[in-house]
């Protein structure tokens, strides 16, 4: 820890509608009155949900940075009926009412032990391309309908205004780069995204189908190109550690009910990234 104790959190696939769920939102809190707390996407899939739990979370953390995960951009029944863009528009706007920083804003530094790094949050959505070796985006699809694994963004994830989630995609990886490329190259990061940037965390699926919904090839080096001190995401819900080219990637899913994890059970649901944690977790 730093002299003031001060820590840089994280957690992610929060899914409040589940009301367990919401109980453990409540019972969290910073350590410090300094704490920062990344919230890697799916915090709910209703708009009142979202704003309600970033709404607590940003009254007790010094500063929250939220990334979209796709629960959030799913258009459900009883829900605004908003798609694509306009939603992820949306919950910009609540972010900001909250204070709560989002990929559209411009990167806090964290000044803490560890520091100073920009934390990044991003948006980049998947194209795809985690699919079986030689197999085509339809192939895959298919493979996936045999199997009944496929995901629910097929059903409720609308791209509007652009012709398909792969071309959301490509936008928001060349929008994310720009800005990536435009950072003092002297300063490190930590990148925030709700899918993993590389498909090597992806091994550990138990229905590698499921796969192709979890990130793009585009961003496989992003790690070292951008001076990543460490990655953040969620999805799977398999939280732990693994290090790729010697960099630290955080799965920090709190995840269904049902798939309580022993350090969830202990008490250990936020992830600490700085200062580094003298012990790693592992899967």
């Amino acid at each position: 820890m730093s002299a003031s104790g001060a820590a840089l959190l994280a957690i992610s696939d929060l899914h409040v509608g589940f009301p367990e769920n919401w109980a453990a939102v409540e019972e969290l809190r910073p350590r410090t009155a300094d704490d920062w707390l990344l919230v890697a996407g799916d915090v709910a899939e209703r708009l009142d949900d979202f704003e309600r739990t970033l709404g607590l979370l940003g009254e007790r953390f010094a500063k929250v940075v939220w990334a979209p995960g796709n629960h959030e951009l799913w258009t459900t029944p009883g829900d605004p009926g908003l798609r694509g863009e306009e939603r992820y528009r949306r919950l910009v706007q609540i972010c900001r009412r909250l204070g709560v920083l989002t990929p559209e804003d411009p990167y806090a530094v964290w000044t803490g032990e560890g520091g100073p790094v920009a934390v990044v949050p991003l948006f980049l959505l998947y194209d795809y391309s985690f699919r079986p070796p030689g197999t085509t985006r339809e192939q895959a699809l298919g493979l996936a309908r045999e199997q009944g694994v496929v995901c629910r963004d097929e059903f409720l994830l609308h791209p509007e205004p652009y012709p398909s989630r792969q071309a959301w995609c490509r936008a928001r990886v060349r929008e994310s780069e720009l800005r990536l490329e435009a950072l003092d190259p002297a300063l490190p990061t930590v990148l925030v995204n709700h899918f993993p940037l590389l498909r090597a965390p992806t091994r550990v699926l138990r229905h590698q189908a499921l796969a192709q919904w979890c990130g793009t090839e585009q961003t496989a080096d992003w790690h070292l190109r951008f001076r990543a001190a460490a990655v953040v995401h969620g999805h799977l819900h398999i939280p732990g550690t693994s290090w790729h080219d010697g960099v630290r990637f955080e799965e920090v899913s709190l995840g269904y009910p049902h798939e309580r994890r022993p350090h969830h059970r202990d008490g250990r649901v936020l992830r600490q990234l700085l200062p580094a944690p003298r012990r790693e977790w592992a899967r």
